[in-house]
């Protein structure tokens, strides 16, 4: 059983799903519509009130998913979160809350786990079609095959500010409905060529918003009844008439859902006619759903993540044999180390496949650029908290260690530094490790043993481990080696 909360820019909402068959069925839902979005000043900061608004959903959730039993949960924050200049003042308080790690993911995987719950939830092996999702902060544009994921952009323009801009104080006018559809095309029209109806069969739109739209179509007979241009234009001389967003009375849309609408029926109508797109079918899953199936996959050992660590190995040219090599030695290393949890064993591993990312750009300071490169790559899959881990990991794998010495207050990240180091500095040496005569320990002080007679057949690992030790002190740790097994 799998659970997922979104943390979004109009609502708070989870899902419970238990994996039946091909299919994962909800067995339990909430939602709360706190309009994170609307919480942010001037400056770019969450408001006291929509934190303290935010940690009370939370806290309620916790209590929810606590009453079940659950195989794994996950937690993600999109575009609201992303933006908001003191999220790191509230994730804390909010992590406390719902009790779970919080992923601050990024527009592009949003747009990736959301594809994953439509294509999930479509019969049709191999379709070829686009998925839009229309959020409160930003709008997702996904072409896809299959289950496979062909191009994907996030776009920063959703339903809050929209609705604020152009209809404030809630009044509906033609000329604001006009502007508001012309700001939206401007943001779609340069990206729109791969998107065009010759490189899809259907289009699907995902989000709470779409859903909203195709029901106020559907339920007040307007149109002809479906997401077409000719109903959406329908839906909003409606609005126009109305004059107000406090009168419109929409059979099927709750009334603090009937803001949101009209900002996203702009956004909405400019996607329609910038992807020329006939008609928009609507489709329940979503993100939350895609997030449950990417637990899945975790749990059934076809993690997303590996693939993503292959296609940007690929992509720089990476030497996979010395890759390997170091990836083998540190997965040693670090179990002689013996951390106390699991918690980077995985980390590890990709930033030793990718620790020379770097070269592609330069074989000067390679470690620094490899780790601006993971911390800022699309990566399907990785959260930014770990692609931050894998960042600290490269760049520490050489030189001074006080540019992440204050992270070395957690002990397994500074025992995961320690192998990533050492198997780094053994590849370049040409060391083959004997691990049944070699012996690696770090406690109070790291405490290497080895071979007397590595030093006569590899002459430069005593110039290496020299400058590990000076290394090491420099930050306060004590590192002896001892040559005499």
């Amino acid at each position: 059983m799998f659970a997922a909360v979104d943390l979004g820019s109009n609502s708070f909402r989870l899902h419970i799903g238990r994996h039946e068959g091909d299919v994962i069925r909800v067995v339990k839902s909430a939602r709360d519509p706190i309009r994170l979005a609307a919480g942010l000043d001037q400056q770019g900061n969450l408001s006291p009130a929509a934190i303290q608004s935010a940690i009370a959903c939370l806290a309620r959730f916790k209590q929810i998913l606590d009453s079940y039993p659950l195989d794994a949960v996950r937690v993600v924050a999109t575009n609201t979160i992303r933006i908001a200049k003191n999220s790191a003042d509230f994730m804390p308080a909010a992590e406390a809350a719902i009790g779970y790690p919080i992923d601050i993911i990024s527009g592009e995987e949003e747009g990736r786990l959301i594809y994953m719950g439509v294509s999930n939830s479509i019969a049709i092996p191999g379709e070829r079609r686009l998925a839009l999702d229309i959020g409160g902060g930003s709008t997702e544009v996904i072409l896809g095959r299959g289950h496979e994921v062909v191009k994907v952009e996030s776009f920063s323009i959703g339903t809050v500010k929209h609705s604020s801009t152009f209809f404030p104080q809630g009044r509906i006018t033609e000329a604001g409905f006009e502007a508001a559809i012309l700001s939206a095309r401007s943001m779609f029209e340069d990206a729109a060529p791969p998107y065009q109806p010759e490189h899809w069969r259907n289009a699907y739109g995902s989000s709470g918003t779409i859903r909203a739209i195709s029901d106020a179509i559907a339920k007040n007979n307007l149109g002809d009844g479906s997401i077409t241009l000719k109903s959406l234009i329908a839906l909003k001389q409606y609005c126009v008439q109305c004059g107000q967003v406090s009168q419109l009375e929409l059979t099927g849309i709750k009334p603090e859902r009937v803001a949101m609408v009209v900002g996203g029926l702009a956004i909405l109508i400019a996607l329609l006619q910038e992807f020329n797109i006939t008609v928009l079918q609507p489709i329940e899953a979503g993100l939350r759903m895609g997030v449950m199936w990417d637990l899945y996959l975790r749990a059934t050992k076809r993690d997303r993540r590996e693939q993503a660590v292959h296609n940007v190995a690929t992509m720089f040219y990476v030497d996979v044999t010395r890759a390997s090599r170091v990836a083998d030695m540190v997965r040693s290393l670090y179990a002689q180390l013996k951390p106390a949890t699991d918690t980077y064993i995985r980390h590890l591993h990709w930033s030793a496949m990718l620790h020379e990312v770097g070269m592609a750009i330069s074989h000067t300071g390679y470690h620094k650029h490899g780790a601006y490169m993971i911390e800022n790559a699309d990566m399907a899959g990785f959260t930014t908290r770990e692609q931050r881990v894998m960042s600290k990991l490269i760049l520490s794998q050489k030189g001074n260690l006080r540019k992440i010495s204050d992270s070395f207050a957690d002990l397994d990240f500074a025992k995961a530094v320690l192998a990533l180091r050492l198997s780094v500095t053994f590849m370049h040496s040409r060391i083959e490790l004997d691990y049944a005569d070699f012996s690696l320990k770090m406690k109070s002080k790291i405490e290497l043993e080895i071979r007397q007679d590595w030093v006569t057949l590899h002459p430069t690992v005593a110039f290496w481990l020299q400058k590990e030790i000076e290394f090491w002190r420099e930050v306060g740790v004590e590192f002896v080696v001892k040559a005499n097994i």
